[in-house]
């Protein structure tokens, strides 16, 4: 039993180095990058032979408390009206509809050519939506935004004239955080997000190596939809799932870091949880079904399967921490014990060596955001640690999520909850949209919080400080997931 768990503790903790080590050439991308000039080829916008029709997607379900924000917003959007059409794709089944009809008929009124879209039923939820409207789309190229997002007047201007290039399919768009200073949880969120649409969504569309649509916030050719298969609802992140097949078929991706597109943040941690979900069990799905046909691909490098491979596997990775994690009080004893294993912690240097190199691509994206210098490091310091704490916490329920994905359980598009609400003093706790029931997996956490108490007191008991470290951090992490899912709920 000893050998067995010395091996699993080996082989998670270099499957996560590799993975760090993707990272870290994605960083070597990233300033290479930075240092190239753009020379793409665009449209003249100012030219009206040169200004293609343009068709804005919002799909809607049931939100009630944002919706109003999101058509304002789009209708300040500037862009020729007469090449311009937006589609509200609305499923909602909720007081929100007959709301949003209103406000439509009065922009309708006001001159914007803006439609509102209904289904009878939500056959294969948002991709299903989305797919419908495109059938009776009217524009070349097709920008899509979910609720939670309030892009700039100028929005348009700013990605359109990139597709002058015939071979680019899709330009998407760096998030920005409307709420990022609310909680610690926002903070934390909007930390992991950063990372990825700055450090890896540059370095991997530098490299050439597939990227994603983030299923929001991004434009697509309608060409590049239809020649890849349309929208599919047969997972939970139909973005990832359209953008593989869209690079498969050999189209581009452009990705502008430099244009911000501003959203909200779940401010609730059964909100987050809901995102995480999705996006975690969305991903493992998409490896499953696309992976295998990436990897037969003889026209696909080495270096971008390479890349693929741990992409669509972000999400399994917390596999392999809560792996970790809980075989490392084991690993504690044996080493203790029996000193045949007493070489065991050499082995740690793996671990020690992907948390380096997760510190330093995380303190380029930290100071790309909020800027240098000794008080931001210090900040980031602090910040960093909190992230890695708290993601270890999410670790149990998105492991779920993730090995619901690997196995094929299929299970329903469950929205995120939006709130409309940037400042402390505003309550949310009235949001109907939240999930009141008790979820089991609040449970595991609470008894892996005691655990890794009983991991700590055990470094004392037995002089042993060498992962205490880690375990002080699993502590603090699951004792926050645990305590929020708790204490937080209605």
């Amino acid at each position: 039993m000893q050998t067995i768990i010395i091996i699993l503790y080996t082989l998670s903790l270099t499957v996560i180095f590799l993975y760090s080590l993707a990272q870290l050439n994605l960083l070597f991308n990233y300033f290479k990058a930075k240092k190239k000039i753009d020379n793409s080829p665009v449209y003249d916008l100012s030219n009206p032979e040169e200004t293609p029709f343009v068709t804005i997607q919002l799909p809607l379900y049931n939100e009630l408390y944002v919706v109003e924000r999101l058509l304002v917003n789009i209708a300040k959007i500037d862009y020729p009206k007469d090449k311009l059409e937006i589609q509200v794709l609305d499923d909602s089944t909720d007081e929100s509809l007959a709301a949003t009809r209103i406000l439509i008929d009065d922009l309708k009124a006001r001159g914007l050519p803006i439609h509102h879209i209904t289904r009878t039923n939500r056959t294969g939820f948002k991709a299903g939506a989305l797919k419908e409207g495109l059938a009776i789309a009217k524009g070349e190229y097709i920008a899509i935004f979910d609720s939670d997002f309030v892009p700039n007047p100028d929005w348009l201007q700013k990605t359109v004239p990139y597709f002058k290039d015939s071979k680019i399919g899709v330009v998407q768009t760096r998030w920005a955080h409307l709420n990022r200073d609310y909680s610690i949880l926002t903070k934390i969120q909007a930390f992991a997000l950063d990372f990825h649409f700055v450090l890896e969504q540059v370095g991997r569309n530098f490299g050439h190596h597939f990227i994603n649509f983030n299923g929001t916030a991004g434009i697509w050719r309608k060409e590049c939809i239809l020649d890849a298969g349309n929208w599919q609802g047969d997972t939970l992140t139909e973005d990832l799932d359209l953008s593989y097949r869209a690079q498969l078929n050999k189209w581009d991706f452009k990705y502008l870091e430099e244009v911000e597109t501003p959203a909200e943040l779940p401010i609730a941690i059964s909100a987050a949880r809901s995102q995480q979900f999705r996006w975690n069990k969305g991903a493992a799905e998409n490896f499953q079904k696309l992976y295998g046909r990436l990897l037969k691909d003889p026209t696909v490098s080495f270096k971008t399967k390479f890349h693929s491979f741990f992409h669509l596997l972000n999400s399994s990775m917390f596999l392999l921490v809560l792996l970790v994690a809980i075989l490392s009080v084991p690993v504690l004893y044996i080493k203790n014990s029996n000193p045949a294993f007493s070489s065991i912690f050499r082995i740690t240097a793996f671990f020690a060596v992907s948390t380096i190199i997760f510190f330093i691509c995380y303190w380029v994206t930290y100071k790309r955001i909020h800027g240098g210098g000794f008080k931001n490091f210090i900040k980031y310091i602090a910040m960093f640690i909190a992230f890695f704490s708290i993601a270890m916490g999410f670790s149990v329920h998105n492991s779920l999520a993730v090995l619901e994905g690997h196995f094929g359980k299929k299970s329903e598009f469950i929205r995120t909850p939006k709130f409309n609400i940037n400042a402390l003093s505003d309550s949310w706790k009235s949001n109907i949209y939240l999930k009141k029931s008790f979820s089991v997996n609040t449970v595991l956490e609470s008894l892996l919080f005691l655990y890794f108490g009983f991991a700590i007191a055990s470094a004392f008991y037995m002089g042993d400080y060498g992962l205490i470290t880690f375990h002080i951090m699993l502590f603090c992490g699951f004792g926050f997931v645990a305590f929020k899912s708790i204490f937080s709920r209605i």
